[in-house]
C-alpha cells in the first residue's frame, strides 16, 4: 500500500481481559495488509456509541461473557490496516477487565460471530509468553503496558504506531 493511500478514520474500543494470575485473553486474526496477529476482544464503534459502551458490546459479542465490565482505560493508540478491503486508520481505546479463575472458556454461540469477523482462534497468554513472543500483538508491547499500569496511573497514549511491514507515514 502506498504512503499516499487515503485511509478511512474508524473509532474502536477493546478490552484486555486478565485472569487472577495475569494471563491475557487474545483472539487470532490474519489481516490482508499486516498479516497474522493477536488482539484483545473489541472492534469498531456503532454510531452514537461511546468507547466504553462499544468495548462492553464487543466483549460480549466476541467472548459470550456477560458478567465482565470494562474497567480503567489502559491506553489509546492509532494504527493502520485494511478491513474488508478498505484501508482504515483506527483510533482505539483499550480498557482493562478482570475475570475470576483461570483459562475461562468462550461462552456459547460465539463461533458464528468469530467466523463473520475473521477470528481464527483464541487462547490465554501468560505474562511470560507475552514478553517472549515474536508474534505480532495488538497493541504492540502489551506486556510492558500491563507491567507499567497501576490504579490511578494515567492511561498511556501511544499515538500512531506503525505495525510490522508498515512505515510511519500518514496517509
Amino acid at each position: 500500500m502506498s504512503p499516499a493511500t487515503t485511509r478511512t478514520p474508524r473509532q474502536a474500543a477493546r478490552v484486555v481481559v486478565r485472569d487472577a494470575q495475569g494471563a491475557v485473553f487474545l483472539l487470532r486474526y490474519d489481516n490482508e495488509e499486516v498479516g497474522p496477529h493477536w488482539a484483545t476482544p473489541g472492534g469498531g464503534l456503532d454510531p452514537g456509541e461511546s468507547p466504553r459502551q462499544g468495548a462492553l458490546r464487543e466483549l460480549r459479542e466476541e467472548t459470550g461473557w456477560a458478567d465482565l465490565e470494562p474497567g480503567p482505560l489502559l491506553c489509546t493508540w492509532t494504527h493502520d490496516f485494511t478491513r474488508a478491503g478498505v484501508p482504515v486508520r483506527q483510533f482505539e481505546h483499550i480498557y482493562l477487565a478482570g475475570t475470576p479463575g483461570q483459562g475461562r472458556e468462550l461462552g456459547p454461540d460465539v463461533a458464528d460471530e468469530h467466523l463473520a469477523d475473521g477470528i481464527l482462534g483464541w487462547r490465554w497468554w501468560t505474562p511470560e509468553e507475552l514478553r517472549r513472543t515474536d508474534e505480532q500483538i495488538w497493541p504492540p508491547q502489551l506486556h510492558a503496558l500491563l507491567d507499567a499500569w497501576a490504579p490511578g496511573v494515567a492511561p498511556a497514549e501511544l499515538g500512531h504506531v506503525p505495525l510490522k511491514g508498515q512505515s510511519d507515514t500518514v496517509g
